[in-house]
């Protein structure tokens, strides 16, 4: 027997649901403070019936357009829609792109407050044409560098005011400038100074020294190679070095526990020394786009409001079936979550 396939997986029987469905009233008003980088998702939707006679490209022609929060933005929108109270400190720039994300902010009842305009910076924007559920081509409107030595003492001082007041606190890194190493390591001293804890989603353009000392870090598998410090090519033929590349990890980053999500193969949990598999519970994909921000959302309400790592990860996964059924970043509400998993 591999070594992957002797790790205990979690099991979604009628007592595991029956208590994940009494904890959702538990999530209500449970405080979550997200720092990270926020983005506009803009949509254009329609059919391509042929070819233009300017050039061999498809014609797209436009039927509906979408405006959705993304990045970080999505990850707030998720903790209000399943009851939890997010509180987001991020940057924006002086464009119609911040207009236009408060505006879906005001929308969704969350809180743009705390959101600090740069005047050197765009607000990160994509655009993504699509035919039916088919990419035609993405859009970026951005600038990927770190936000200035001003702006960042602005955000770390809107972090301080927050932090005793929130249930923990989630890092959502899209490494487009908000997250520097700096600003990282001083919310966690201060997070930890309240004895509040840090959860992270992490970027693979950073390595597991850059996120030391959080609490959780939520890697993909990718994500995974990049913060453990160990070859891709070793790693993605090996299904038992997943369990190496999680201790790795775990080592890398300081972190008690780590999350490594494996799309239509679930989560693998480090928590101390123990190991455990939870499956997916998604009936159907059409889009994956913000499956990451769902599942952060929904892992961190359900650890402050009582559940263990393990429980907390199988609503997360709950969730993560709801989102994947439908197309772009969407939010997942607590009723759908409840429908969803009294189906399955």
């Amino acid at each position: 027997m591999s070594k992957l396939n002797s790790i205990p997986i979690a099991t979604a029987g009628a007592s595991e649901k029956k208590k994940l469905l009494d904890q959702l009233p538990r999530l209500k008003g449970k405080k979550i403070l997200i720092l990270g980088d926020v983005g506009l998702d803009e949509y254009i939707l329609g059919e391509v019936r042929r070819i233009s006679p300017e050039a061999p490209v498809p014609v797209l022609e436009v039927e509906s357009e979408d405006l959705r929060l993304g990045l970080a933005a999505n990850v707030a929108q998720n903790v209000k829609s399943l009851g939890g109270e997010p509180i987001l400190v991020s940057v924006v720039g002086p464009d119609s792109g911040a207009d236009l994300l408060r505006a879906l902010f005001q929308r969704h009842a969350v809180s743009t407050e705390f959101l600090i305009a740069d005047e050197q910076r765009p607000t990160t924007r994509k655009t993504r044409v699509m035919a039916k559920h088919h990419h035609l081509v993405r859009v970026d409107r951005e600038v990927r560098k770190f936000i200035s030595a001003e702006t960042e003492k602005r955000v770390l001082a809107q972090v301080q005011t927050l932090i005793p007041d929130v249930d923990a606190v989630v890092i959502e890194d899209y490494a487009k400038g908000v997250v520097s190493q700096a600003l990282l390591q001083q919310v966690v001293s201060l997070a930890h100074a309240k004895n509040k804890k840090v959860f992270v989603d992490p970027h693979q353009t950073n390595c597991g020294d850059f996120y030391a000392g959080v609490d959780l870090v939520k890697p993909n598998f990718s994500e995974s190679v990049a913060l453990s410090g160990l070859d891709y090519d070793e790693l993605r033929d090996d299904p038992d070095k997943l369990i190496e590349l999680g201790w790795a990890v775990q080592k890398r980053t300081g972190a008690k526990e780590v999350v490594m999500t494996l799309g239509k193969d679930g989560m693998i949990i480090f928590s101390g020394t123990e190991i455990m598999r939870v499956p997916t519970f998604a009936r159907q994909v059409f889009d994956v786009t913000g499956a990451g921000d769902t599942v952060i959302a929904a892992m961190t309400l359900g650890l402050v409001s009582g559940l263990n790592l393990t429980e907390s990860c199988m609503l997360a996964n709950f969730a993560a079936g709801v989102v994947v059924g439908q197309v772009g970043c969407v939010a997942c509400s607590q009723e759908d979550l409840r429908q969803y998993i009294q189906s399955i």
